[in-house]
């Protein structure tokens, strides 16, 4: 199986180098926003082959972009105008920042002395780097693809894809069923019932006086705090990544090696959710919070540690016992978190059912690809 995973290294560029990047970022900005305004006027155009016809010449010529810049730049306009499509948004893509894309091998590589060679508008320049943190992806059993240069705060990333094959287990020993909330960011149960609670307390109350400012800001109205706004969002933002993080790699160091991880299939959950009137408080931070994130996040490290994810229909696994199998919606009760079987008197904590009956699932699909290799064999 294959492992994606996007690792960022810091440039460390010359004051004329610096100038070139600003300037190649700023043209690629301008060139992206005029493919923008005329994909826009040509209802919406999401091909890219068709855009770059009527773009191409004038990205060259007009905002001086190398050949390949310029392909990315339709490439990128295009694939935004089609996300719109699909999300019937239909509204005219604006970039505040370049999108600058490099191919490793033609438009960056890694030269001798440790330097990076890195194509801008004029020439290409080669400048030292700093891989810190990220060394295991330099080892030489990684393989590079595309990468994004960023500036921040007077700083130079390129955040590059690396991948990597990675021979999937043939035998399984652990089945982990995961339930996803707000109360508890994860509960997970494995084959021997051991248990992990990871609570989400902290992590509501932060964001609680996130939201709180953010309305305070609103309100005010003033430039000044504009800028705030701006910041905080950044802050907030940050602050769930680096939680998905954390919690993504709790789940994953718990499970262990070769494990099967059950999650729930929540595609549409926020949309077909009802929430009761007692509960509006806690709408917006089940809303926003980054779920499918954190499931991206848990996916590449368990491929990363001779695991996979599997996803599964979530109906009814907080109102089946997971003792003697009677499912009814009065056997969960919601306000006080607990569970207790109408029919045989089981009784635990809710998020720990919904595991439990998620691991059932897990190690129902496992019997199916054990039968499937039975059958090969």
């Amino acid at each position: 199986m294959e492992v994606v995973v996007t690792t960022k290294i810091k440039l460390l560029p010359n004051e004329e180098q610096k100038e070139l990047l600003l300037k190649t970022l700023k043209q690629m900005k301008d060139g992206l926003n005029f493919a923008s305004e005329v994909a826009y006027k040509n209802n919406f155009l999401a091909h890219s082959k068709k855009l770059q016809k009527l773009v191409y010449n004038d990205l060259r010529e007009k905002f001086g972009l190398k050949s390949q810049m310029a392909c990315n730049a339709c490439n990128i306009v295009s694939g935004n105008y089609a996300t719109e499509i699909t999300n019937k948004t239909f509204s005219k893509v604006f970039y505040k920042n370049a999108k600058l894309v490099y191919s490793y091998g033609r438009d960056f590589t890694f030269a001798k002395n440790n330097l990076i060679s890195i194509g801008t508008l004029e020439k290409r320049a080669k400048m030292p780097y700093s891989i810190k943190g990220n060394e295991k992806y330099f080892d030489g059993s990684w393989e590079f693809a595309t990468s994004e240069l960023k500036y921040k705060k007077g700083k130079f990333y390129l955040h590059i894809s690396v991948k990597k094959e990675i021979e999937e287990p043939k035998i399984y020993k652990n089945v982990v069923g995961v339930d996803l909330g707000m109360r508890f960011l994860t509960t997970a149960i494995d084959s021997k019932d051991n248990h992990l609670f990871y609570k989400g307390g902290k992590v509501t109350k932060i964001r609680a006086k996130h939201l709180n400012l953010r309305k305070r800001l609103q309100e005010c109205g003033t430039k000044s705090a504009k800028r705030k706004l701006k910041k905080l969002s950044g802050k907030e933002r940050r602050f769930m990544t680096n939680e998905n993080h954390c919690v993504s790699k709790a789940l994953v160091h718990f499970a262990g090696e070769n494990s099967i991880i059950t999650l729930e299939n929540l595609e549409g959950i926020n949309i077909t959710t009802k929430v009761r009137d007692n509960e509006n408080h806690f709408r917006y931070h089940r809303m926003s919070w980054a779920f499918y994130q954190l499931r991206q996040f848990i996916e590449y490290k368990a491929k990363l540690n001779k695991s996979i994810v599997v996803h599964v229909n979530p109906a009814y696994t907080s109102q089946k016992c997971p003792k003697c199998g009677h499912t009814h919606k009065e056997n969960r009760n919601k306000d006080k978190h607990i569970f207790e079987c109408k029919a045989c008197s089981y009784k635990s904590n809710d998020d720990r059912i919904g595991a439990m009956n998620l691991r059932q699932l897990g190690i129902e699909y496992h019997s199916r690809i054990n039968e499937k290799n039975e059958q090969t064999i």
